[in-house]
């Protein structure tokens, strides 16, 4: 028993390892973090030219980043060990090769919802065609994607997508970034884009050829492969999961939550499809339109939430209101907090940023708040004050008439995102303006 379990354990040992030198030697992954960086980058210098501050690292959020995608890989991957699904290295340039392609019309179209959902679409189109007994290039490709288990690629899109819904419900709300949005009738208001991107190497379990020298046989029960002795190799297949959400009437972790309730409830739908479509193949196509179909309602349900909902961010009667708290300021010292309202400073009431000013230089050591928190309540904050610490205590209020940058339509393919080089413009006389480049799909629009 000890020889037999030493020598799976070297087996698994051997085909972790070329897995590993698959993944590595590669384009994907590192497209994948790339395009990760060139997100995040984007982002800081739209926060610097919003702000004058910097609220997040891009490097941190990578490095962060690249942590959770092994953590989902690793889940996700034990999970594959039981689905049993014929994935291969193959299928997986196909479903980048679709995502890329569709990447060209929109940003959004990266996710791999969409890819898997065209494959199978058409894998099931070219089936009434026969092109595979063709017997040059279209032949080849027709036979390519004849072979490919198109359920158990939808089926592993379902997974990814039930693990970037616990990655938004945990981290939604620290990725998100406060900006200046046009309101109706040209008003700004706040708002807060919320982004996050993972790269998630996998290593899953997948039948092997027969007479493989890099396999092994074992029984297991799979989802999809039932129980019977089968030969298994390890196969690299580098993904990338990631959400855009816009908001103008939510905080960050309630938009965050309603997010990942939209991603849950879109896996386990899909999930069902799919095996539905390996149990009945005839349902594939209908398991493809859930993949693709579902994914736009999820972009329609976060559309239709804010569009009845009036915006959060804007200064009301009470005082001015909290659109962002700069990290290690005092604002942040004294447990200020977006969607608050500053109603007191140092005795006197505040309706403008100059009124806050003038407060704030009545008692240059010492700072005194009342706020209406987001429960409606009045709370008190203070704090002394010290030589070279943010003017405004380092929050960030909702906007005025005297905003010089705001956010809109951004890129909405992959051309137009490396085509622009501008993050923002200032405003024009009279409110008019250009505007920071925010992702256009971000508008109130989900990505999985």
């Amino acid at each position: 028993m000890g020889e037999w379990a030493m020598a799976t354990a070297a087996v698994l040992l051997d085909m972790l390892g070329r897995a590993a030198l698959q993944l590595v030697t590669g384009p994907f992954y590192y497209i994948a973090v790339l395009f990760i960086i060139l997100q995040y980058t984007r982002g800081m210098a739209m926060e610097r030219q919003m702000f004058a501050v910097k609220l997040h690292d891009w490097k941190t959020l990578t490095l962060k980043a690249v942590g959770a995608g092994l953590m989902i890989g690793v889940a996700v991957s034990l999970a594959g060990a039981f689905v049993g699904a014929s994935l291969t290295p193959e299928a997986i340039l196909w479903l980048w090769g679709a995502a890329l392609l569709l990447m060209l019309l929109r940003i959004r179209y990266l996710c791999f919802a969409y890819g898997a959902g065209a494959i199978a679409l058409l894998q099931w189109l070219l089936g009434f065609l026969a092109l595979e007994e063709r017997s040059d290039w279209i032949g080849s490709a027709a036979a390519s994607l004849a072979s490919i288990d198109a359920a158990g690629l939808l089926l592993l899109v379902a997974l990814l997508h039930l693990a970037e819904a616990l990655l938004v419900r945990l981290q939604g709300d620290r990725l998100a970034t406060p900006m200046f949005l046009e309101g109706k009738r040209g008003k700004l208001v706040g708002g807060y884009l919320l982004q996050g991107f993972w790269p998630v190497p996998l290593f899953l379990l997948v039948p092997a050829a027969e007479g493989s020298a890099h396999s092994a046989v074992w029984s297991w029960p799979t989802l999809l492969g039932g129980s019977g002795q089968q030969a298994w190799t390890i196969a690299a297949l580098p993904m990338i999961i990631g959400f855009t959400e816009m908001t103008r009437s939510l905080l960050p972790r309630e938009k965050a939550k309603h997010a990942a309730q939209g991603l849950l409830l879109f896996s386990v739908i899909l999930g069902a499809a799919a095996v539905s479509a390996w149990l009945v193949p005839w349902l594939l196509p209908l398991a493809a339109l859930v993949s693709i179909g579902l994914h736009e309602v999820m972009i329609w349900r976060s559309r239709m939430k804010e569009a009845s909902r009036t915006p959060l961010y804007v200064h009301d009667a009470r005082g001015l209101r909290i659109l962002g708290v700069v990290p290690g300021t005092p604002a942040e010292a004294m447990g200020l907090a977006a969607g608050e309202v500053l109603y007191k400073v140092n005795g006197q009431r505040v309706w403008t940023k100059e009124e806050l000013y003038e407060a704030l230089v009545q008692n240059p050591a010492f700072c005194k708040l009342e706020v209406y928190n987001n429960a409606g309540e009045l709370k008190f904050a203070q704090r002394a004050r010290y030589e070279g610490e943010h003017h405004q205590l380092g929050v960030i209020l909702a906007p005025d008439e005297q905003a010089n940058y705001y956010a809109a339509s951004g890129p909405a393919s992959l051309l137009e995102l490396l085509r622009r080089r501008r993050t923002a413009n200032k405003r024009g006389p009279g409110g008019a303006g250009n505007s920071a480049s925010a992702p256009r799909e971000a508008l109130g629009e989900e990505r999985g």
